[in-house]
This record gives structure tokens, C-alpha cells and sequence, in this order.
């Protein structure tokens, strides 16, 4: 039985989650390595993130749902992509061997924290893509190439959830003739479903495992992070909330290279 205290910070961990993702994004760096600190083996700490993580991202899309008016078609085109590849992410974690992702999971980890780190760049270079060329539909040779990198993204955050947002962010902003706002709104919905299969298919196939205190501590403290977030947190700077991010990250990385 999970202890209560344990318990009680991994809730705090959440509503941290919940406030960072919905400022800079990213607010699975905050609990997954706080699970981890705990002695939760990586894969049963990825599934149970996950699971908990929903909430969150559900949250997160009802805060955008004015930007994804009008976006329905793009939506259609892109989910089946993100869902197929969270479907074969989910099942590559479930098949490979723990060693794999304890070998990849820092390398993993290392990436999202330098992404977070680029992030303002990321969007700044973003926001000047789309400033430069308007709004307007896609050829189809550039849908085709966003496609697969949405389905690549999404096998990735299938496998760890960790800064799929951000290379979310990257690619739409590299490949569609919109602004920032509207990136933004359908990152969060496409990162959504690859968090609702990724969490299904763990909770069908491998229940067993997933911690579900701890699961349902971190979606109620996504929730109340997330409302923080859009009111509170987004008066805060977000060079702090990001040093808060690559802090526990690196806690992370070191307890995962400690019980490697």
C-alpha cells in the first residue's frame, strides 16, 4: 500500500505538473521523476504517469477550445497518425525489455530537458515562420511529411510522454501556415490522444502494474495544477518554472543511472 505521505507528494507533483504544462509545457518531467525518486521501476512509473497524466491534457484542451474551432479537417487528417503511433509506442514499451528502457529513458530524458530548455526558441521561430508567410492551406507533399512526423511523435510519446509537446510544437510550426496560437491548440489535442491510448491500452494490458493511487493523486493534481496555471502560473517567469523542470529532470536522470 502506497504511503500516505508519499502519496501527498506525488499530489503536490502533480499540481506542479499541471501549472508548468499549462505555461511552458512539458509537466510530465515534474512527476515522472518524482516517481522515480520514489522507487517506482521506469516502465510501471511511465504507465502510471500516464494514466494520471489525462486529466491533465483534458483539462488542457477545454483551455484551447476556441483555437481548434475551424480545425476539424486538419484534426481528421492528423489523429489517426498520432493515435497509430501511440498505439505502437504503448506496445513497444510493454515488449521490450526493462534494460531498453533503462538505457533509453535518460538518453530520453536528457532530450525533452534541452528541449525545454529551447523551447522559447522553438516558438519565437515558430511565430516567425507563420508571421512570414500568413495563414492558408498546405500543399499535400507538406501534409504527407507532417503525417509522418506527427505519427513518429506520436510512437515516441506512446513509449515516454516527456516533451512530446515540444516536438509537437516544432513540427507543426515548421510545416503549417498558422500562427502560434492555433499550433498550440492542436498540439495539446494531439497530444492528448496519444496520452488516452497510451493510458488504455496500459490500463487493459498491463492494469496490474499501474500504481492507481498514485495514478489518480497525479490527475487531480494536474487538474487544480492546470486551472493554476492559466491564472496564477502564467504570471510567474517561465525561466524559473523551466529550472524547476530541469532540476527534478536531472534528479531523475541520476536516480534512473543509480538503480541502473
Amino acid at each position: 500500500m502506497i504511503d500516505p505521505v508519499e502519496l501527498l507528494l506525488v499530489l503536490l507533483a502533480g499540481v506542479g505538473a499541471g501549472a508548468v504544462g499549462a505555461v511552458v509545457g512539458s509537466g510530465t518531467l515534474v512527476t515522472f521523476p518524482v516517481l522515480i525518486a520514489f522507487g517506482y521501476p521506469p516502465v510501471v512509473a511511465t504507465m502510471t504517469n500516464a494514466v494520471g497524466q489525462v486529466a491533465g491534457g483534458v483539462s488542457g484542451w477545454w483551455g484551447y477550445r476556441r483555437e481548434t474551432a475551424g480545425q476539424g479537417r486538419r484534426l481528421l487528417r492528423l489523429l489517426p497518425a498520432s493515435v497509430l503511433g501511440a498505439v505502437l509506442g504503448s506496445w513497444l514499451l510493454l515488449h521490450l525489455p526493462e534494460r531498453v528502457f533503462r538505457v533509453v529513458v535518460p538518453v530520453l530524458l536528457v532530450l525533452a530537458l534541452v528541449l525545454v530548455l529551447a523551447q522559447p526558441r522553438i516558438q519565437a521561430w515558430s511565430r516567425r515562420r507563420a508571421e512570414r508567410r500568413g495563414t492558408g492551406s498546405e500543399p499535400r507533399p507538406r501534409t504527407v511529411r507532417l503525417t509522418l512526423l506527427v505519427f513518429a511523435i506520436g510512437v515516441y510519446g506512446g513509449y515516454f510522454t516527456a516533451a512530446q509537446g515540444i516536438l509537437l510544437i516544432a513540427a507543426l510550426g515548421l510545416l503549417l501556415p498558422e500562427r502560434l496560437q492555433v499550433v498550440n491548440a492542436l498540439k495539446v489535442v494531439l497530444t492528448l490522444a496519444v496520452n488516452v491510448v497510451a493510458a488504455a491500452v496500459y490500463a487493459v494490458v498491463a492494469h496490474d502494474e499501474i500504481v492507481w493511487p498514485a495514478a489518480a493523486a497525479i490527475a487531480a493534481g494536474t487538474l487544480v495544477g492546470g486551472g493554476l496555471g492559466a491564472t496564477v502560473g502564467r504570471r510567474l517567469p517561465a525561466p524559473a518554472l523551466r529550472g524547476v523542470i530541469v532540476v527534478v529532470g536531472a534528479v531523475g536522470i541520476w536516480r534512473l543511472l543509480a538503480t541502473g
